[in-house]
């Protein structure tokens, strides 16, 4: 392995810092801790690479996360060892679930104490095993900056996602006048990009045959720049598009041939063309439990394309009749490069455009409390539907789901596939220091509030105006409508006896505060949003409020309940 000489003897943790500018790395969200003083030491001198001090080793990953998704650049989080390793796990996790690329440097004892049970050890790498793309413990400081090199690489090409740098306290001190060769060489790894040219000309031949086709269109087209070619492709063969959660925003909710949202709380539109569609055609998308419903009567009338970067996930949970791996981007690329093929199925277009029409999100009017819906609506005009969108995970975040008025790629920030509370705070954090010039709107449930507003500490400090939209419902409001849906309206531990003062948590913090508990005057109330500086808007809604329309666990998604058609 070649050695390249450094001008000067570094330090493993100088290292650090230097190869991470060198990758264009702008702000690392930590906490420090007794294993990785020496690196805040570093930190203390290194001027060129901004430090977010997070309140809590879980707040750090999700703020990564938050930058990342909003941009496409690798987050990256920094916690001691033991307890700040642990801490780190769920937004880890996290990270893995919705394919986030991030880096996350974990302190370690030194090394002589490795294995023996020392203060503050915890095996992070064996942990992480699981929920990690890639994990490293490094033991010698010249392979600081090859090993960095490669873990960004991994998290950001092919699927993306988390690696963990677990890296002892005493190789972070060590000093080196030379490191290791970091070209990257992975013979190992090397993920497809370019689809295989025959499988994107079955895609067209199938869908000259088809009578019903449908796209699909998950968070790969998001995490691949893919909005315009997949805008491009509907557009030129006249094809309705289903978004899943993470896929909303790379088609306008406005955009004609758009469907919505499909699955459990999807539209009646999108969910009766996934029932009827003789031909899905998924781009980017996994087929979770939350999209498919029971996959045994999930579109069973169609064939079934699947674009995806990662090849476990074609044919893992639906059966593929035409799969293609490779970048969304460059497989829609391909498609459209392709000679356009003669289809005929405008009739079938025309028919979920009518479902789309008869029955869109809606929701009953109500003098006694303010609807969430509506509050989301009206941020929505509001911001003409150009904010950055963050949400915690619950009721509030379906409601932003179907009601607000996406237009652009990565503008919806939320927690997919792990569905993370406490994701909120932190996120909106992370989004707003990567888009510091872009409103940035959170949507979050009293219960999610409650786990990470330790966080609000950092808006003040850093100059950090998000907007929290607090729609409080005084319980874990999700569990609870599945408690009076399945379980006889046991409201088992799903309500808040107790709160804390919001006002006064706000005032604590040093942000600016408003109540909404009138509809008649919710309008007025909600125009402080447009100031610039950071505010918490508590809106309280009633408990009694439900997720409309729903999709039993275990049904198709044909057998939704709680729609409302137009008359």
């Amino acid at each position: 392995m070649n050695q390249i000489q450094l001008e000067e003897p570094r330090s493993g943790s100088y290292l650090i810092l230097d190869t991470l500018k060198k990758l264009g790395v702008d702000v690392i969200f930590g906490y420090p801790g007794g294993a990785v003083l020496p690196l805040y030491d570093e930190i203390y001198r290194y001027k060129d690479i901004q430090h977010v001090l997070a309140r809590h080793e879980q707040g750090a990953t999700h703020e990564a996360e938050g930058y990342a998704k909003s941009t496409g650049k690798i987050g990256v989080a920094l916690v001691t060892s033991g307890p700040g390793a642990t801490n780190a796990i769920t937004g880890i996790a996290d990270a893995m679930g919705d394919s986030v690329p991030m880096l996350v440097f974990t302190g370690q004892v030194a090394t002589r104490g490795i294995g023996k049970d020392a203060f503050q050890e915890a095996d992070i790498i064996g942990i992480t095993m699981p929920i990690t793309k890639y994990n490293y413990q490094i033991r010698d400081a010249a392979d600081i900056p090859r090993v960095i090199t490669e873990a960004v690489y991994i998290a950001t090409t092919g699927r993306p996602g988390p690696v963990v740098l677990d890296i002892p306290k005493d190789v972070q001190e060590t000093v080196v006048d030379f490191y290791y060769d970091d070209t990257v060489h992975l013979p190992s790894y090397q993920p497809t990009v370019i689809p295989n040219g025959l499988q994107v000309k079955k895609i067209l031949q199938q869908l000259s045959l088809s009578k019903k086709p449908l796209i699909l269109a998950g968070g790969g087209v998001n995490y691949a720049d893919a909005h315009k070619e997949l805008i491009a492709f509907a557009e030129r063969y006249r094809i309705p598009v289903v978004s899943t959660l993470l896929g909303l925003g790379t088609i306008p909710v406005q955009h004609e041939l758009a469907l919505g949202m499909g699955g459990m709380h999807g539209s009646y539109a999108s969910n009766m063309a996934l029932t009827e569609a003789d031909y899905i055609i998924n781009i980017g998308a996994r087929f979770d439990d939350r999209l498919t419903g029971n996959p045994t009567t999930f579109a069973v009338h169609a064939r079934v394309a699947h674009i995806d970067i990662d090849p476990a996930e074609i044919g893992k949970v639906v059966k593929t009749h035409i799969p293609v791996v490779g970048d969304a981007k460059a497989s829609l690329e391909a498609l459209l490069a392709l000679e356009t093929v003669e289809t005929d199925y405008e009739e079938w277009t025309q028919h979920t455009l009518e479902n789309k029409r008869r029955a869109p999100f809606a929701y009953d009017e109500d003098e006694e409390y303010i609807k969430p819906q509506k509050v989301i609506e009206r941020i929505g005009e509001m911001t003409n539907g150009d904010a950055i969108v963050v949400t915690d995970v619950g009721q509030h975040q379906m409601w932003a789901a179907q009601f607000y008025p996406y237009k652009h790629a990565r503008q919806l920030i939320t927690s997919g596939g792990m569905g993370t509370m406490g994701f909120g705070i932190p996120a909106a954090i992370g989004a707003k220091l990567a888009n510091p010039n872009q409103e940035v709107i959170l949507f979050v449930g009293d219960g999610g509030f409650q786990m990470t507003n330790q966080e609000l500490a950092i808006l003040n400090g850093y100059g950090i105006p998000i907007k929290v939209v607090l729609l409080n419902n005084h319980s874990l409001g999700m569990v609870r409508q599945w408690q009076e849906s399945f379980y006889d309206e046991r409201r088992s531990q799903s309500v808040f006896d107790a709160e804390p003062n919001f006002r006064l948590l706000a005032e604590a913090y040093g942000i600016s505060y408003t109540s909404c508990t009138n509809p008649s005057t919710l309008v007025e109330d909600l125009e402080v949003i447009r100031e610039n500086r950071p505010m918490l808007i508590e809106v309280h809604i009633s408990n009694k409020e439900h997720v409309q329309p729903m999709v039993p666990a275990g049904k198709s998604n044909a057998e939704m309940l709680g729609v409302k058609f137009n008359a």
